[in-house]
C-alpha cells in the first residue's frame, strides 16, 4: 500500500469514529505513547510489535493530514536527499556528513 493511499484510509477511519482531528499537540502526546508501547513490545519480545510499530505509522500520517502534509510525497523526497548525502567517519567511528550530496 502506498503511504498516500494508507493517510487517507486513516484519516477516513479518523474521522468516522470520531477521534481526534484537530488538537495537533494530543496527537504527538498520542504517537509518544505509541512509541513507548512498540518499545515495550520490541524489549520484551511480544507477538504484537509489528503492530505497534503499524500504530506508530498510523498516528503519524494522522499528524501529517491534520497538517496538510502528502506524507508519501514527503518520505520519497527525504529518501532521495538521503541518497545524495555523504558521510566520513570521524575519529571515534561516528558517519558524520561532509556533503548535502
Amino acid at each position: 500500500m502506498e503511504i498516500r493511499t494508507a493517510q487517507k484510509l486513516a484519516w477516513e477511519n479518523k474521522t468516522e469514529k470520531g477521534f481526534n482531528t484537530t488538537d495537533v499537540p494530543l496527537e504527538f502526546g498520542l504517537l509518544n505513547a505509541e512509541i513507548g508501547e512498540a518499545f515495550t513490545a520490541w524489549r520484551k519480545r511480544l507477538p504484537d510489535f509489528g503492530e505497534e510499530l503499524a500504530d506508530i505509522f498510523l498516528y503519524l500520517v494522522d499528524v501529517a493530514e491534520m497538517n496538510g502534509i502528502d506524507l508519501d510525497h514527503e518520505v520519497t523526497r527525504k529518501i532521495e536527499k538521503n541518497v545524495r548525502r555523504e558521510y566520513e567517519r570521524n575519529e571515534h567511528g561516528v558517519p558524520v556528513r561532509v556533503s548535502e550530496g
